[in-house]
């Protein structure tokens, strides 16, 4: 592989100008292609072969009507108001009214055309007038008993009257003539009063009642019993009356609904909030429209680079380079994914992951290979052959380090989610135009500056940079030797730091993104507050179970049993498509969307589905975002065993072709464990914890992103890898070339140390940029990349690689002569070189 790519790099230096013109040319070419082709991105998470993505297939089918994309519009009455009063109801219906005017939307729910519904519906149904009717007939029979008893009560004072006229006071039997008359009073009142006519009676109240409902003239307390029984029915009404919701269904599914119509539904509120509601807005369609992209932001990234290459290398040229070199490989590769948008169906983040790691390994790539370049210029080699040889030996491992990265990242498709696979894709295309810019377009630029690489010189900074070329007390080389004095001090010393990072990670809990991981002064996150306080925070976790049955009464009946389920609020009654051949049941959890209890409960109705199936003949399924967020984290969960076999074990094989040794591989795969370890320990600390969250602007959540593990284990390997590569290689180099184990760690050490320390900061600054991006989805990963490297760099493989190195001595290098001798040698320390001619120097450098 040197001697290949020591020919590249020379052909590129002497045909710098075609090289460069090329390169132009392609950038032309992928940016125009860029132009025509690009599509918007598809933020939608479709989980091909889980049960909730199925159902959400079959659905479309059945409810073509309910197909598209929904939001919510949250309408909550001040100062705990009742939302149904008149005052508000006008404001109400005049949002919903500008909703349902925008382009893009198919329908609205209103609750209060529900109410209106469900009044008509109530007021004419058997089970009012059975009531009235009743109620009726209680209170005529009541005013029978009262006008019998004021019959019996003036009889009675008759009695007495005639009585006293007859015997005074005080006169011998009056007491007994007394009792005699109002016997004779009752028994008179009695036999003149008709029986009650119950069905008299009720035949004329059932007539009052006809008229009373046909004229919605009802007395005050049945309309409130009504009202009451109504509201308590509409599922988008908060139990306390004072938040409404609105169910906007829009005619393009949610990743697909086009901008313009989402600005114009967030500004469809003024009706109400003139009317002084508070009016949010939520919804996945909403939470996509409101990521951000590429922002200036992330220039602060590259600034910081440029601010380390200046101190690393002490001239503004040769720090300008990598940067130079790094937008042109991640230009390229940005251009070339967009162009394959519509293809590759982009989602939000996989552009923002490709930059980040374009950018970062570009940087890193071109710095390798220019550092190497620098110390042989400054040997006195000549530029031609210094470059050429820099490309064969630092480009050797370039090319290794990002055949690592690549396979990491391609390794993503073994999970079977389009949208991990689109991402892996994404970045992996960055990465190899890093690559060929690292080892074509960088010696071609080498070639147009010759020996002014080094122009742009600052004072003191250029002296301290040029006397670390040749210095063998650096603090790298005291560092080494530090290390390698007593190897099993640093060695504990580093595991006891890294698995105090892992403790953390017992709580780490797995989800998608939900409203309430987006930005707290976000619409959709200050609506899912309301609506949790409002409505429970199950309301935001709803399952829906489907029931295809011909017979309506199956999907009845396991309405009914899902009611019983220990862990459910309420379910709402049965929808039914046009065929009346499938329904939807809306299942409100008690918990919310991250809790255990909503995952158990989903378990607990697909564990339930199989004998309602055998009882009524039906098919039923479940789904909802909850549903396909559980899904998702299940299938990475079992994907991830096979991912890693396949990821870590190639690149063990790559590490053992390259190295021709079987403890490094090993010690480079368990550092990383550690490194990844920590990363997620420490995420799992700022996100779902809170630690520090409120300094980097991040939001805390219950949950990670289920797929944040296996994209940290994608990329981060194969960065991790690089430093391996790197850092070893030199030990390797002056091994092979007579130098003692122990002294090749430290040689080794010494001539890459500066450099990984450089690269790094570096990818660390970059990351760390991408952490204050908006986007909820790509901060998390941001970070745990930006901790991933930092660990990995500066204590696995700054401290604990050289520590083991010393610890096993020459057995490090050991290798099976059986395996040595099936192996090919791929030579990326240009062992080859060393015996080569070097080639005529160019007279134009």
């Amino acid at each position: 592989m040197a001697t290949l790519l020591y020919r590249l790099g020379r052909f590129a230096y002497r045909h710098r100008r075609p090289v460069i013109g090329a390169w132009v040319l392609l950038l032309v070419a992928l940016v125009a292609a860029a132009a025509v082709f690009r599509v918007p991105v598809n933020d939608s998470f479709s989980i091909p072969g889980t049960e909730s993505q199925d159902t959400v297939d079959m659905l479309q089918e059945r409810f073509p009507e309910r197909s598209g994309g929904r939001a919510t519009v949250v309408l909550e009455a001040p100062h705990g108001r009742d939302v149904t009063a008149d005052r508000y109801r006008a404001a109400v219906d005049g949002t919903a009214e500008r909703v349902e005017d925008i382009d893009g939307v198919e329908s609205v729910t209103n609750p209060f055309d529900l109410y209106d519904e469900g009044y008509d519906r109530a007021l004419h149904s058997d089970e009012v007038r059975g009531t009235l009717v009743d109620e009726g007939l209680k209170q005529a029979r009541a005013d029978y008993e009262s006008q019998v008893a004021d019959a019996e009560a003036d009889a009675l004072d008759q009695a007495r009257d005639q009585v006293d006229r007859q015997y005074p006071e005080g006169t011998p039997g009056r007491e007994q003539a007394l009792a005699q008359a109002e016997d004779q009073a009752r028994d008179q009142v009695r036999a003149q009063t008709p029986p009650f006519d119950e069905d008299a009676a009720r035949a004329e109240v059932e007539r009052r009642v006809d008229r009373a409902i046909a004229e919605n003239d009802l007395p005050d307390e049945a309309v409130d019993r009504i009202d009451q029984q109504v509201k308590d029915r509409i599922p988008l009404f908060s139990e306390d009356g004072t938040t409404a919701l609105l169910q906007v269904q829009f005619t393009d599914p949610d990743g697909s609904v086009p901008a313009a119509t989402v600005d114009d539904l967030l500004g469809s509120g003024g009706p109400a909030e003139d009317a002084g509601l508070t009016v949010e807005y939520s919804g996945q369609s909403i939470s996509i429209a409101q990521v951000s992209g590429i922002q200036g932001g992330e220039g602060v990234g590259l600034l910081v680079a440029l601010a380390i290459l200046v101190l690393n290398f002490g001239a503004l040229v040769a720090a300008g380079i990598p940067i130079l070199a790094a937008l042109a490989g991640t230009g390229a590769g940005m251009a070339l994914i967009y162009a394959l948008s519509e293809v590759l169906d982009l989602t939000s983040t996989a552009p923002l992951l490709a930059m980040m790691l374009g950018l970062a390994v570009g940087i890193d790539y071109s710095l390798f290979v220019l550092s190497r370049h620098r110390q042989q210029l400054f040997a006195g080699m000549d530029p031609q052959e210094s470059a050429a040889r820099a490309i064969g030996t630092a480009g050797s491992a370039v090319v290794f380090a990002g055949t690592t990265v690549v396979i990491a990242l391609l390794g993503l498709g073994l999970v079977r989610i389009p949208f991990l696979t689109v991402m892996g894709i994404a970045a992996a295309i960055t990465v190899v135009f890093s690559v060929l810019v690292a080892i074509t377009l960088l010696p071609a630029l080498l070639g147009l500056l010759g020996r002014r690489a080094g122009a742009g010189r600052l004072p003191g900074l250029g002296a301290r940079a040029e006397r670390a070329l040749t210095s063998t007390a650096t603090l790298g080389a005291r560092w080494a030797r530090l290390v390698t004095r007593r190897p099993w001090l640093p060695a504990v010393a580093v595991l006891a730091v890294l698995g105090a990072a892992l403790l953390p990670l017992p709580d780490m809990r797995l989800g998608l993104p939900t409203d309430a991981s987006s930005a707290p002064d976000s619409t959709q996150h200050r609506a899912y507050d309301i609506v949790t306080e409002r409505f429970g925070e199950g309301y935001n976790a709803s399952l829906l179970v489907t029931v295809e049955s011909d017979d309506t009464g199956d999907a009845d009946e396991v309405r009914a049993d899902l009611a019983d389920f220990a862990e459910v609020e309420s379910v709402q009654a049965p929808v039914y498509n046009d065929a009346e051949d499938t329904a939807m049941i809306v299942v409100v959890p008690e918990h919310g969307p991250s809790a255990e209890e909503t995952e158990g409960l989903l378990h607990a109705i697909r564990g339930a589905r199989a004998g309602w199936e055998a009882d009524t003949g039906a098919e039923i399924s479940v789904t909802g975002a909850t549903a396909s967020s559980i899904d998702t984290s299940e299938r990475i969960a079992d994907a991830m065993p096979l991912f890693l076999a396949v990821v870590v074990g190639l690149a063990l094989v790559l590490l053992m072709l390259v190295f021709r040794s079987v403890v490094v591989p090993v010690k480079a795969a368990l550092g990383f464990v550690l490194s990844m370890g920590a990363a997620l320990g420490a995420t799992v600390a700022v996100f779902q914890w809170g630690w520090g969250a409120g300094l980097l602007g991040v939001t805390p959540t219950e949950t990670l992103l289920s797929f944040l593990p296996i994209v940290l284990i994608g990329t981060l390997f194969g960065l991790a890898m690089d430093y391996e590569v790197f850092l070893v290689s030199r030990m390797r180099e002056d091994f092979v070339h007579g130098g003692g184990a122990r002294e090749a760690v430290v040689t080794g050490y010494r001539a890459s140390a500066r450099v990984v320390v450089c690269a790094a900061a570096i990818m660390i600054a970059v990351f760390t940029s991408f952490v204050f991006n908006d986007n909820t989805t790509i901060q998390p990963v941001a970070f745990a990349l930006a901790v991933g490297v930092l660990v990995d760099a500066f204590l696995v493989r700054l401290t604990l690689v050289p520590a083991v190195m010393a610890l096993f001595g020459r057995a490090a290098w050991w290798f099976p002569r059986w395996l040595d001798r099936l192996l090919p040698d791929v030579d990326i320390e240009g062992a080859g070189l060393r015996t080569a001619e070097p080639s005529a120097p160019d007279r134009r450098a």
